[in-house]
């Protein structure tokens, strides 16, 4: 839905310029999901109009974001997992912090805190 509505100009015309700063936000985003070059992307699409070059972004933005949904909608299943994850992240994060805030109150000239 956003990619169909997405500002691009009167023109017409698909190809990368810095004066069609919509278009070229889409064959950017077409050559990252395709992996194909953005010169071989305005060929494929040159003399064709807005609804299918920006159906065919849309199209391919969803297959490059598939695995990523996929994955996600199988993780939130099992919220335990998750929040295990979560706490076991925290944690790790919480002992580096207190190293670095340990070596920077001792070089500061500080107390170190109590853990």
């Amino acid at each position: 839905k956003k990619i169909m509505s997405a500002v691009t100009d009167s023109d017409n015309t698909i190809r990368f310029a810095e004066e069609k700063p919509g278009i070229s936000n889409l064959l950017s985003i077409l050559s990252v999901a395709t992996g194909r070059p953005i010169a071989e992307l305005e060929m494929q699409f040159d003399g064709q109009g807005y609804g299918v070059f920006k159906k065919t972004v849309a199209e391919a933005t969803v297959e490059m974001l598939r695995p990523i949904r996929e994955r996600y909608t199988e993780l939130m299943k099992d919220k335990d997992y998750v929040l295990n994850v979560l706490k076991e992240g925290a944690e790790a994060a919480q002992k580096t912090a207190y190293k670095t805030l340990a070596k920077v109150y001792r070089k500061v000239g500080f107390l170190e805190r109590p853990r």
